[in-house]
Order: structure tokens, then C-alpha cells, then sequence
């Protein structure tokens, strides 16, 4: 992916809320169903962390893109951004 790409996903982004919280308990099975869930019916998931949470975004972005096969979008503050490519999405994110 390119920069103008990521560059282009973090603005729409920026016009979402967060669909999954992260809190207390961190990174749970059932956080990764959600996320994954998400990923395949809308490709761009932003993530936000509580603020009981103990992790960074900037600390797990790269660890959870690996995990659920994503691509890491960005990480500012509390909030984290991925995107995959979802076949069963029913509107696709434009690239540009």
C-alpha cells in the first residue's frame, strides 16, 4: 500500500467513530471476532482504547494488522486505524 493510499484512508477515518472498544481486559478473542467482523463488512475499522486500557495504539497497531491480515492504517492517541480488502463488503473503500 501506498502513502497516498494510507494517507487517503486515515481522512476517511477521520469521519468515523470507532466501531470497537478495547478496555481493561485488552486484546480478547471476542475483540478480534469483532474486529474481524467489522473488517469484512465495512474494510476500514477504527479502534478505540479506553481509558482503563493499559496499552498504546502505537504499540499494537502492527501486532494486530498481523494477526487479523490487515493493513495498519494509523495509530494517533487512543484510536487505531486498519483496513483489509473484504470480498463480502457490500460498498468497497476507494483507493486513491
Amino acid at each position: 500500500m501506498t502513502s497516498k493510499e494510507r494517507a487517503h484512508l486515515r481522512g476517511l477515518a477521520s469521519q468515523i467513530d470507532a466501531s470497537v472498544l478495547i478496555g481493561q481486559n485488552g486484546i480478547t478473542e471476542n475483540v478480534l471476532t469483532q474486529i474481524n467482523i467489522d473488517l469484512d463488512s465495512h474494510e476500514l475499522v477504527k479502534i478505540g482504547l479506553l481509558q482503563n486500557c493499559d496499552l498504546k495504539a502505537k504499540d499494537i497497531i502492527n501486532d494486530l494488522a498481523k494477526v487479523l491480515d490487515a493493513e495498519p492504517i494509523g495509530a494517533v492517541g487512543r484510536k487505531l486505524v486498519l483496513y483489509r480488502y473484504s470480498t463480502k463488503a457490500k460498498k468497497h473503500v476507494e483507493l486513491k
